[in-house]
């Protein structure tokens, strides 16, 4: 089993969200620089937004980076519940205008049809994350890797390709209470920066109870045993 990651504590959300865009930044703009191009994904939710807009205020080469989305409900850009409309309206502003955004959410006939294409665009741009954001829900959910769901399992395998999958509705009350799309813990192993970032005192308990987890129900259980190189980014401001 890997080393568990230490948790960097910030007094501030401010402090937090400069911190996240700063590294996020530097990731991304080495890629450009050593690569020709870059790949960003990151989750969408009201998390993310001040690490966003510092992000986009940021000089780098947006023209060659691309931008998806770690999960996305199958809703079009139009619902509320879009998490590319998120991206659209805070990251991809000011100089990160420029970049390319890559949705996961398409209008097919099922979410699995949704799955293969987003999975095939996201092939096309690379492959590869060169930096990924990730949050974590109150039940230790990552991406939309929830408890209890039938595509929890192949979500977590280590061994299959990088992927995106269409997640179902919960039953019977369970979350998500829409159908989803998520990329496979294999794309966050592969990736050249993961960082988690939590606010509140509740989400570093349960971070500090989930790591310690079974690797094949546990998403951040699963993080640390396949290896995946994080970084957890906390501050006590919910």
């Amino acid at each position: 089993m890997s080393e568990t990651p230490a948790i960097e504590a910030f007094n501030s959300v401010e402090t937090w969200a400069e911190a996240i865009a700063a590294r996020l930044a530097e990731t991304l703009g080495a890629a450009v620089r050593d690569h020709g191009r870059a790949l960003f994904a990151g989750p969408g939710g009201s998390t993310p937004a001040p690490v966003y807009r510092r992000l986009a205020a940021t000089d780098l080469d947006w023209s060659k980076i691309a931008v998806t989305l770690v999960d996305e409900r199958y809703v079009p850009e139009t619902s509320p519940e879009s998490n590319a409309r998120l991206i659209r309206d805070v990251l991809l502003q000011d100089k990160a205008a420029a970049a390319r955004f890559i949705p996961l959410y398409t209008p097919e006939v099922t979410v699995d049809r949704a799955a293969i294409v987003a999975a095939k665009a996201l092939g096309d741009a690379g492959g590869r994350f060169d930096a990924v954001l990730l949050g974590m829900g109150e039940d230790g959910h990552i991406c939309s890797m929830f408890p209890e769901s039938p595509t929890l399992k192949t979500l977590l395998t280590p061994t299959l390709k990088p992927t995106v999958l269409g997640v179902p509705h919960g039953r019977d009350g369970m979350a998500p209470t829409l159908e989803r799309l998520s990329i496979n813990l294999p794309y966050l192993m592969s990736a050249g920066r993961v960082i988690l970032g939590l606010k509140g005192a509740a989400k570093r308990l349960v971070f500090e109870e989930q790591y310690q987890g079974d690797p094949k129900t546990q998403p951040i259980a699963a993080l640390i045993a396949a290896g995946v190189p994080l970084e957890v980014l906390w501050t006590e401001e919910g």
